[in-house]
């Protein structure tokens, strides 16, 4: 049975579904099954979806093949909306479409940005008014790349209780307000990076609700960011900072986790996380570096004061440094 045939069986829970949130939920669970089932890089695989619903749909209409195509249509990229529209327009000649059908669009009135002391997870929330006052939020892994690692469907206080649940002793990650078009750009940016992210990102908190969310941010998409390495000045400055307050010996090693960060820490060569950390020690590490004996040794205590050096100039309060450092001493230790 091809996953048109499944859909157009399935379409029959939304035919008198009374929330239309409900509905784009539903067009998003199916459009994810989709996705994830072709190869990475086919950019046909959604409209292809679309004409076979659409061919199943007209030769035995149905209300169950009109609400499939009405709900599709919710979501769907802008350059397959006339084939959707000119097969709704039809089908509701001889059937009325879902009262849910008319419902305009759901618009973003406020955005919020969460990120954690490292900068190396951030958390979004977008909400929205409407028939279902409803809130969008994206969690983002910065460390070894940009993930989107859930996207959940909350309700229209999310924010206020994100910001309750915040535990004593644990490092802070508030919601702050900012621009919605800068979050849902964001947003955009991740879902693109997710997407050609290899293995493919398949867990369920992420694919169900991969398609609503793109399609809420697709038309804030930027550019491609281009690569920008640290002034030369800057970063001759920063070393002969390190070196002054350590010694000259460690300078090489100094020059390669600079490096590191320049390449691989989005938020800056300065900003470590105790997941830099990680990914460093176990898999950059071993794999791009040839380090002397000596290197070796010296590589444990250098790199915490490194990491109390960048932190420190990156304006990261002590007590949350330390367990950037913890990270290393636990790696020593194993």
């Amino acid at each position: 049975m091809r996953l048109s045939d499944g859909l157009l069986r399935d379409a029959g829970s939304i035919v008198n579904e009374g929330s239309v949130l409900e509905v784009e939920q539903w067009a998003s669970d199916w459009l994810g099954r989709a996705w994830l089932a072709t190869g990475p890089g086919d950019l046909r695989w959604e409209h292809i979806l679309h004409l076979e619903v659409v061919g199943r749909a007209a030769t035995r209409p149905s209300p169950e093949g009109l609400a499939a195509l009405a709900a599709l249509r919710r979501l769907a990229e802008p350059d397959d909306l006339p084939l959707l529209d000119e097969a709704v327009a039809i089908m509701s000649e001889s059937r009325p479409a879902p009262p849910w059908a008319a419902e305009p669009a759901f618009e973003a009135v406020k955005a919020w940005r969460a990120a954690d002391v490292w900068d190396s997870e951030h958390v979004l929330f977008v909400e929205y008014g409407g028939s279902v006052p409803h809130t969008l939020m994206a969690q983002i892994q910065l460390a070894g790349g940009v993930l989107v690692e859930e996207i959940i469907l909350l309700t229209a206080d999310a924010v206020a209780t994100w910001n309750a649940r915040q535990e004593p002793g644990q490092a802070p990650i508030l919601a702050i307000e900012a621009p919605v078009g800068d979050v849902l750009a964001e947003l955009a940016d991740a879902l693109r990076t997710t997407d050609l992210t290899v293995p493919r990102q398949d867990e369920e908190a992420y694919v169900g609700p991969r398609a609503l969310a793109w399609s809420r941010s697709r038309s804030y998409l930027p550019e491609w960011r281009d690569w920008q390495p640290t002034d030369v000045a800057e970063r001759e400055r920063l070393l002969d900072e390190f070196v002054a307050e350590t010694g000259p010996d460690v300078r090489p090693l100094a020059e390669l986790f600079f490096d590191y960060g320049e390449r691989y820490i989005i938020s800056g060569p300065l900003r470590w996380s105790p997941n830099h950390v990680l990914l460093f020690l176990t898999d950059w590490m071993p794999r791009r570096a040839i380090l002397d004996p000596a290197q070796q040794a010296a590589l444990p205590g250098a790199l915490r004061q490194w990491i109390r050096f960048a932190l420190g100039r990156s304006g990261v309060e002590p007590r949350w440094i330390e367990p950037v450092i913890g990270s290393v001493d636990a790696f020593d230790r194993s």
